[in-house]
């Protein structure tokens, strides 16, 4: 006997909040991308490069933290290229990342500057900081200027499948493209441009404690053009699986890139490289994301002095 029961409104409306729910749950947002939310570091620099307190801004819990230390770990998923440093004994400060009022809220102002060290008239060494923004966490403190990717421990934790970021942003970019480290300083070809990128990546740890991952998903733009105003609700679509026969595809957007190596820590806490050697598929569940933005592009110490981006209300869009 087939029983029919009668669909009342009241059962659409449970149905529908069901698979409502369903769908917030696989709907991901990342915690602090209204970039309202601001915590403040007063670093102490040493007294043989002048005695200063440097400040410092991260994206996360609103508060202020005093002291030469490295940034205590708290729940935001967003760290900045603003760093604290301690070489050869120094303390050091350096702020690329900043927030500026906008509206009722705040927004992210990366800068590229040229961080300087003067010890007592005798040393005068410089390097150029790009402002970038991204998902994940430095390894701080800063003990080797020479290799800096090293310290960037990209990524966190997520298992969305969105299709593409959406943002705003104003850019006041197109500055000489240098390359400036303590040692030499290069000219670069072109002029300076912002960079935006997500990726999507299924991570996991070998036997031998190697870290692996697929590339699951890639979304990629680097904005060439200054604006006179704000672009709101900009959209990046993520593309999933192979990217490279995408008509769009430039080398620096593929897995593995050389030019951009991604680290991490495997289990037991050691720092390496990881392996993005394949690419999966929009089947594959990713097990991090991460959302970078950048005033500038072509590695550590590479952008052009003065160059700004600025970057409020990141979404990701299912």
């Amino acid at each position: 006997m087939i029983v029919r029961r009668k669909i009342t409104n009241k059962t659409k409306a449970l149905c529908a909040s069901i698979l409502l729910g369903l769908n917030l749950a696989n709907a991901q947002q990342i915690k602090y991308s209204d970039m309202d939310s601001w915590e403040k570091r007063l670093i102490e620099e040493s007294f043989i490069i002048g005695n200063g307190t440097k400040e410092v801004y991260e994206i996360g819990k609103p508060g202020t933290v005093k002291g030469a230390k490295a940034r205590e770990r708290g729940d935001s998923p967003w760290e900045t290229s603003s760093i604290y440093a301690h070489v050869s004994g120094i303390d050091k400060g350096s702020s690329t990342v900043f927030p500026e009022k906008r509206g009722n809220g705040y927004c992210a102002r990366l800068e590229s500057v040229l961080e300087s060290v003067k010890v007592l008239g005798m040393i005068n060494l410089s390097c150029l900081a790009t402002g970038s923004i991204f998902t994940g966490y430095l390894d701080e403190p800063i003990k080797d200027g020479d290799k800096p990717m090293q310290y960037m421990m990209q990524g966190i934790p997520f298992t969305g499948k969105p299709k593409a970021l959406k943002f705003d942003y104003k850019a006041s970019i197109g500055g000489k493209r240098q390359k400036i480290t303590v040692t030499k300083t290069t000219d670069l070809e072109g002029k300076n441009e912002a960079e935006v990128s997500v990726i999507l990546q299924k991570r996991w740890e070998d036997e031998t404690g190697k870290l692996h991952a697929k590339r699951i998903a890639t979304g990629y733009i680097r904005i060439k053009e200054s604006t006179s105003d704000w672009v709101n609700d900009y959209t990046l679509p993520l593309k999933y699986g192979n990217i490279e026969k995408e008509p769009d595809f430039k080398d620096y957007m593929g897995a593995n890139y050389k030019g951009y190596p991604i680290w991490g820590k495997n289990s037991k806490g050691k720092k390496m490289k990881i392996d993005e050697a394949e690419y999966g598929t929009i089947d594959d569940t990713p097990t991090h994301i991460i959302i970078r933005f950048s005033c500038g592009y072509g590695g550590a110490f590479a952008g052009a002095i003065g160059d700004k981006f600025w970057v409020d209300n990141v979404e990701l869009v299912y």
